[in-house]
């Protein structure tokens, strides 16, 4: 049986072990971190309930149970399998420490969450998106030229390159080779990978590093030396900040407000299958870990397998009569 004490002392073990040996990314640590606490919170609750008497066994799989009824009613299906995820790798994490001699975890049922298709642009509407900075700002003053053509090269990487949003953020000066058309990104997990890039964006990113002192800081006229893309105040730009851009050019590209970054990647992975590249090649070009996950492409590529499916099997050609 573990006291709330036990039990939070061993939640921020497993926090550290997920930072530090499991190397997750800081957004994962935070995630797992909240549903913990949320659990703990529980546990204390029914504990000093005079109704409860499960509790005492620890975190057996009623008490589990019961907490993820506590909040089945307000969170939708997704965010219940995400909270199971986390009780199911912390209840693992125990055993295998031998801080636990049974994983309740394992006796936790996910919910079936339907998995939306993810947005698609149009090859026409990427365009559209990529090149809307350099329209709308075609006459601006000269700060503002300056943030047309970094908007334009980050939409350029976003799209041509399939980044992630902290990738995006993330990157540095030296992380840009123009000479090899590539950049290295940190992706999830601490993983590093180089991803290629095409002329446009090459054509986009030069012009954007002759223009990037103009964006310094309005009083200090410091500039971060190390961000490839900063702020009109010369800092590092955060992931909300791109987030909050893609928004505002995808409202005046192709009049889409709900337009986000991973909506770019989305795009640029489904138009790389669409032309023909080979799903383990976009795989690592995304950074994923699974290739089932890019196979979720094939899902919005409908197009590009009934062209392979016609020109592959032999059903699907026409004989012709002599």
């Amino acid at each position: 049986m573990y006291d709330a004490i036990e039990l939070s002392e061993l939640k921020q073990k497993f926090i550290i072990h997920l930072a530090t040996e499991r190397r997750a990314s800081s957004n994962t640590v935070l995630a797992y971190e909240r549903d913990l606490d949320a659990l703990l919170a529980f546990v204390a609750a029914q504990r000093s309930s005079q109704h409860s008497r499960q509790i005492e066994s620890g975190l057996d799989v009623y008490v589990l149970r019961a907490w993820l009824g506590s909040i089945a009613r307000t969170l939708a299906p997704s965010s219940i399998a995400r909270k199971i995820a986390s009780i199911r790798a912390f209840c693992r994490w125990m055993k295998k420490n031998n801080f636990a001699a049974t994983n309740p975890g394992e006796e936790l049922a996910s919910p079936k969450a339907r998995r939306e298709l993810p947005m698609v642009l149009s090859p026409e509407d990427a365009s559209r998106v990529v090149e809307s900075p350099s329209e709308a700002n075609v006459s601006a003053r000269r700060a503002r030229q300056a943030v047309a053509l970094r908007d334009r090269a980050l939409l350029e990487l976003l799209y041509g390159s399939a980044l992630r949003v902290a990738e995006a953020s993330g990157i540095d000066l030296t992380h840009v080779s123009l000479a090899e058309r590539s950049v290295c990104v940190m992706g999830k997990g601490g993983k590093e990978r180089v991803v290629p890039f095409g002329r446009k964006a090459e054509k986009a990113l030069v012009a954007w590093l002759s223009v990037r002192d103009r964006l310094s800081h309005p009083r200090t006229r410091r500039v971060d030396p190390h961000a490839l893309f900063v702020s009109t105040r010369g800092r590092r730009l955060g992931p909300r900040a791109i987030q909050l851009l893609v928004r505002r050019y995808g409202l005046a590209g192709v009049a889409r407000a709900d337009l986000h970054p991973h909506a770019l990647r989305h795009t640029c992975a489904t138009h790389l299958l669409d032309g023909g590249a080979d799903l383990r090649a976009i795989q690592e070009m995304l950074g994923h870990a699974s290739l089932s996950t890019t196979q979720r492409y094939t899902h919005v590529s409908v197009a590009h397998l009934l062209k392979v499916y016609d020109e592959a099997h032999p059903l699907a050609k026409k004989r012709t009569v002599g």
